[in-house]
């Protein structure tokens, strides 16, 4: 025994913080709603499903693919995956998102979605079919 105490010692510190960040996205969304609040959930989708129907989100959303691989469509935008490793975001309000779901038949889907909510709104509402349609000239086909 040394007679000193390894609690009190320091530890010398190390560097690698100044090498450990990675920017894998990086963005200015529209707006963040007043009094937002930030959420932040993992979505797991099994092989093939395809995810949440037609909704919005009050505030941005930014997200990251942890496992899997996504179909993402949001209104003003082609269809794209998005796998493992990749980061997305959809500037939320007004903005539909169309698409979500696992764009795999073999493995799941894992997320990770930060969303900036509006207090007392919910983080996901449905779009109805009326609706839908009559937005349907805001959807951007899928690039070949």
């Amino acid at each position: 025994m040394s007679g000193t105490d390894p609690v009190s010692e320091p530890k010398a510190r190390s560097s690698a913080w100044q090498t450990a960040f990675s920017t894998i996205q990086e963005v200015e969304p529209p707006f963040i709603p007043a009094g937002a609040h930030a959420m932040t959930v993992i979505v797991e989708y099994p092989p093939g499903d395809p995810g949440a129907p037609p909704h919005r989100h009050p505030g941005p959303a930014f997200g990251y693919v942890l496992e899997g691989e996504m179909l993402l469509e949001v209104e003003g935008q082609p269809p794209r995956p998005v796998p493992a490793g990749e980061a997305f975001w959809e500037p939320g309000g007004d903005v539909i998102h169309y698409h979500d779901g696992n764009n795999r038949d073999d493995v799941p889907l894992r997320f990770v979605v930060v969303m900036l909510c509006e207090p007392g709104k919910p983080m996901v509402t449905l779009v109805d079919e009326a609706e839908l349609a009559q937005r349907e000239h805001l959807r951007v086909a899928r690039d070949s």
